[in-house]
């Protein structure tokens, strides 16, 4: 049976009628490149070498180069030539710009070289035999030879070209070391020139290490060239866990990552208040005891209640210019004592719930005006209705034309007096043997107006029915001397 061809199939293969070009149109565009930006080693160099090839390679493609070290597999990475119409092309100033910011002069970029040609598949096959012959049996041989001779170092990568002109055998140690005897040796091994390469941990770890905790390769063994030294500054800043299981990398030392947002957190924690410094909010001032630097927020715990608030750092106020909490009533006011302590268990008010003046005034012209109001105690002085005053009336003719004056009101009924009871002024009753006299209170008298002259006045003129020898104004006295006729 025979295919027929559609005529909507036929119109799509004419260029003249279609919108967009085929992949391989595309590539027959395109020029070859005039430079080329490869990466080389173990160590992953990078080094920029002009190609005048025929060929398009892509990003990735492997070629062989002569480089300073000698003829090497490298691997593309982009090209320079701004002609060339890949989308992932870049200048040269561009690169050059990322080789300054990513180390400067300790970035290992080369240029005294050339890209010879397209890797082809006997060069692949060539590079992969002397890479496993050199990883294994090479590298034990090494490392025998430098134990023989009494080295103390640690042999971690023997690594070859691809011509086989050059050697690098990379070493681990922490002191010098004199190679004036190995290197005549294995030069005379390997039949090339030998390079002893001393590394440290980091660099170790991006010759042998793979995956990171992250599950990413190690940034040492993709792209980082110049590994400077991380601090436990840079922890702290960033609050990571100060556990060095945590973080520390393959290599033992703090992560290379901690560098990479160093800088924006030194520029976020500039903005913020340091902890213990007195801020303003929206709901009165504080004291700042905590920030968290990427979200910008600070913790602040008000003066008038205590209560923690997260402020952002955009809405903080000085300290003079904030808004002034309200005062706080007091939820005792109006309330008995009695109630206060019973709510309070016993405690009354303490100093945040103490009661304002206006109310402890207007408690204290409540008891004044209940003092007032109460009636007064009669004195102790004998009324003339009483059966005393009667019989000093008769025995004392004197006093009936004098008589006593009483304090207080004499209309007042008194209450029947106890005889077995003291009385409590200095009346008349003062002297009498029956019924000692007593001085009442001071400060009672002196509430209800009593003073000390009151108390005498009364104790001299008032006693109507004193003894015999009461005294000039006890009674009808015949004599200077107070005596009573006989």
């Amino acid at each position: 049976m025979s295919i027929f061809p559609l005529p909507m199939f036929e119109r799509d293969a004419d260029p003249a009628h279609r919108d967009a070009m085929t992949d391989a149109e595309v590539y027959a565009r395109l020029k070859a490149p005039s430079s080329i930006v490869v990466k080389f080693g173990s160590i992953k160099l990078i080094g920029e070498y002009p190609y005048d090839g025929s060929a398009k390679p892509g990003c990735g493609s492997r070629m062989v180069a002569r480089t300073h070290r000698g003829t090497e597999i490298t691997e593309m990475l982009t090209t320079t030539c701004p002609n060339s119409g890949c989308s992932k092309s870049i200048s040269r100033h561009e690169m050059l710009e990322y080789v300054d910011n990513s180390g400067g002069k300790d970035y290992p970029f080369h240029t005294n070289g050339r890209i010879l040609r397209v890797a082809t598949v006997e060069d692949m096959n060539a590079w992969s035999a002397m890479r496993d012959r050199f990883m294994d049996t090479e590298l034990h041989a090494v490392r025998a030879e430098a134990k023989s001779m009494g080295f103390t170092m640690k042999i971690v990568e023997v690594e070859p070209v691809l011509g086989g002109e050059h050697v690098t055998v990379h070493y681990l140690s922490e002191e010098r070391v004199d190679f004036r005897e190995l290197v005549p040796a294995l030069a005379r091994r390997f039949g090339a020139r030998v390079e002893m390469h001393q590394i440290g941990a980091r660099d170790e770890a991006r010759l042998t290490a793979d995956y990171e905790k992250c599950g990413q390769h190690c940034c040492c063994k993709n792209f980082l060239k110049v590994l400077m030294p991380v601090s436990m500054k840079s922890a702290k800043t960033q609050k990571a866990s100060l556990d060095p299981l945590k973080i520390s990398g393959r290599c033992g030392r703090l992560m290379c990552c901690l560098r990479y947002e160093d800088q924006t957190y030194d520029e976020l924690k500039k903005r913020l208040p340091k902890n213990k410094s007195r801020v303003g909010t929206s709901e009165g001032p504080g004291t700042v005891i905590d920030s968290k630097i990427l979200v910008q927020l600070v913790l602040v715990r008000l003066d008038h209640n205590g209560v923690d608030i997260a402020v952002p750092v955009e809405e903080l106020l000085p300290e003079d210019a904030c808004p002034q909490p309200a005062a706080q009533p007091d939820p005792f006011r109006g309330m008995r004592r009695e109630d206060v302590a019973r709510r309070t268990g016993g405690a009354g008010r303490t100093a945040d719930n103490r009661a304002p003046k206006d109310a402890q005034q207007s408690t204290f012209k409540d008891a004044a005006k209940r003092a007032e109001s109460a009636p007064r105690m009669p004195s102790s002085a004998p009324s003339p209705s009483s059966p005393s005053a009667s019989s000093a009336s008769s025995s004392s003719p004197a006093n009936a034309t004098n008589p006593a004056p009483t304090r207080g009101n004499s209309s007042a009924p008194m209450k029947p007096l106890d005889p077995a009871a003291p009385l409590s002024g200095t009346g008349s009753n003062a002297g009498s043997p029956e019924q000692p006299s007593t001085t009442g209170p001071k400060k009672r008298r002196r509430r209800r107006g009593r003073g000390k002259g009151g108390a005498q006045g009364g104790g001299q003129g008032g006693a109507p029915s004193g003894g015999p020898n009461s005294g000039p104004s006890g009674g009808p006295s015949g004599g200077p001397s107070g005596q009573s006729p006989s």
